[in-house]
């Protein structure tokens, strides 16, 4: 009897116990992260009003209950022991840090709110020019920065503090929802904030400088086609010059870059790259010199065409843009008129692609019985209209989403930078919007394929890659299978007919980039001989294959990397070629899947 009493009193003070520290103060945590919630959804609510004292006020309301609801969660802290307990008070902590950046960025803008259109009842911003509000724009963002430094702090400490969340010990899934992959998620998407307010500050901090506030800068924007896919996204198919002084901008130039290739009067020899694998060509023009994927080292090579022009123009910096450029602004900002064409971004059935796409390769490509002037020129056309959209309308209805998915498509390399200044350069390097083949001390890839007079091919053709990596006694072998398929019938290639020649065989010059020191086992696939150098810090293994319309084509390598890449904890950098997107991309280590999903963005990979 003593025993069975003295397990009731156990039970019962466990009980009580548990009731006090546990049970109780998770009703108090419930009942306080349900007002959390409540008020979080009205401070959402109070951001689309474009009142900037209601949301201080709202702001300031949600601070307060995020402190109640921090208050009754220390009272569980006494478990941070507890794996789960130590992420949930590293998550309170971040949001902490959070909130105070958050206030920090309002009481920043809030004195020039009424010039940016944050303000209840406030027209004078949206009844101005467009230049006008651009120029506002850029004014209002320098002083903003002055406290760029205070917030990126607070948003480096909540990385700190989320960095220390290991996804990998929470289950896949609880019931029918996805745990583990929501709180990845979560570290994904704040590590991207975390990047743009503290990786890239030196870049964020001359913001004005880069738009001209305190002197005119010159900069040159290279449309390239990625249809017709080349090393850094694309065939150069237009270019503009535009000016810009204290956010005022002017379009000093906009044409075709056969007009630009025009302007010089002799060219050299065309490299043996282009001999060997490009079609009636022989001398290298700048409509071909993105022959490397390393943006920096392509503009080495156009600058040594470019400043043979008479019609060559010092600049600041270079901007190359993509053709996805133009369907993601027609998506925000709705069909556009240029030259008595509409475009916009429906899906167009003869090509199954974005109406836009297919209207400008007809109205470029299309031979016709007359000489169309400038015909390419129209892209440069199209992309001034699609700006002056963008700054005429109220900055509170359609630049947070441009600005979201320009940084989205900076992330994706559809748009890549360079800049003359080197601070500059070294800033955007540093953010990977530089087009920059990394230096990295593990394992690498990074496969390059470039269209050689396959017409605009790459609008039909798919690619698929699987890469398998086998860690044995210390040796590292891969292995990687690139599948290209074109379900597509043939173009109608008559120029007589005046057919529209887009669909044709594919000539595609393949180049895979690997650790320095890689031995090449096996290449399988290729048409031409194929090549092995070093370039760009990488070893390279070249071949050429063709895949035709309702066709396909396979390249399979094998290789080994050099002793001095690890094995215990083995990491694998993808490196994304621009122009491309949603190529399918399955990663195998040991026979294990490692990643199976498309590749829009550099990916790392890392298994210990």
């Amino acid at each position: 009897m003593k025993i069975l009493r003295f397990f009731i009193i156990v039970i019962l003070i466990l009980a009580i116990g548990g009731y006090f520290l546990l049970y109780r103060p998770y009703l108090k945590i419930r009942s306080k992260a349900n007002v959390l919630i409540k008020s979080a959804k009205e401070l959402k609510n109070t951001l689309s009003k474009n009142d900037i004292d209601l949301l201080n006020k709202q702001y300031d309301t949600f601070t307060v209950e995020y402190g109640e609801f921090k208050k009754e969660s220390k009272a569980i802290y006494w478990l941070s022991f507890v794996p789960y307990v130590a992420d949930y008070k590293n998550y309170i902590e971040a949001g902490d840090y959070l909130i105070k950046a958050g206030k920090e960025t309002i009481n920043s803008i809030a004195p020039y709110a009424d010039l940016i259109g944050f303000k209840k009842g406030q027209t004078s911003f949206v009844e101005r020019s467009s230049e006008d509000r651009l120029q506002t724009a850029i004014l209002t963002l320098d002083k903003v920065l002055d406290r760029i430094d205070v917030i990126s702090e607070d948003i480096n400490q909540a990385e700190i503090r989320i960095a220390k969340v290991d996804p990998k010990r929470y289950p896949e899934k609880i019931g029918k929802y996805e745990v583990r992959r929501l709180i990845e998620n979560v570290k994904e998407q704040f590590f991207g904030l975390s990047s743009l307010f503290v990786d890239a500050k030196p870049l964020v901090k001359r913001l004005p400088e880069i738009f001209g506030k305190d002197k005119e800068k010159t900069y040159l924007i290279l449309f390239q086609n990625d249809k017709e896919l080349r090393a850094t996204g694309g065939f150069l198919t237009s270019y503009a010059i535009f000016k810009i002084k204290e956010g005022k901008m002017k379009i000093e130039r906009s044409n075709d870059i056969y007009t630009l290739d025009n302007s010089i009067s002799s060219h050299p020899a065309a490299p043996r790259e282009i001999a060997l694998y490009h079609k009636g060509v022989s001398k290298l023009f700048i409509r071909d010199s993105n022959l490397y994927p390393d943006l920096p080292k392509t503009v080495e090579t156009f600058n040594s065409l470019y400043k043979k022009s008479s019609n060559k123009v010092d600049y600041d910096g270079i901007i190359t843009i993509d053709t996805k450029i133009l369907v993601d602004m027609l998506k925000i900002f709705g069909d556009t008129e240029v030259r008595g064409i509409r475009f916009s971004a429906e899906t167009d059935k003869r090509c199954d692609c974005p109406q836009v796409i297919y209207r400008l390769l007809d109205e470029v490509d299309r031979p016709v019985g007359y000489i169309k002037e400038d015909r390419k020129g129209i892209l440069g056309d199209l992309m001034y209209a699609l700006f002056y959209k963008a700054i005429g309308f109220s900055p509170s209805k359609y630049w947070g989403t441009l600005v979201q998915q320009m940084f989205k498509n900076l992330q994706e390399k559809h748009i890549m930078l360079y800049f003359v200044d080197s601070d500059l350069q070294k800033s955007i390097e540093s953010l990977n919007f530089a087009g920059r083949i990394k230096n990295y001390s593990s394992d690498y890839l990074h496969i390059n394929d470039v269209n050689f007079a396959g017409a605009k091919a790459n609008l039909f053709v798919s690619k698929s890659v699987e890469s398998k990596t086998t860690i044995n006694n210390k040796e590292i072998t891969r292995e990687v299978i690139i599948n290209y398929r074109n379900p597509f019938p043939h173009s109608d290639c008559n120029l007589e007919r005046g057919g529209l020649c887009l669909n044709a065989p594919l000539r595609n010059w393949l180049r895979i980039y690997v650790p320095k020191g890689s031995k090449l086992i096996s290449f399988d696939g290729s048409e031409k001989d194929t090549q092995t150098y070093e370039e760009s810090d990488k070893t390279v293994f070249e071949g050429f294959l063709q895949v035709m319309p309702e066709g396909m084509a396979k390249v399979t390598l094998k290789y080994t990397l050099p002793a001095t890449t690890g094995t215990e904890d083995y990491k694998l950098l993808i490196q994304k070629q621009a122009g491309t997107q949603d190529q399918k991309f399955k990663v195998e280590i040991d026979g294990k899947t490692a990643y199976d999903d498309v590749l829009n963005t550099d990916k790392e990979i890392y298994i210990k």
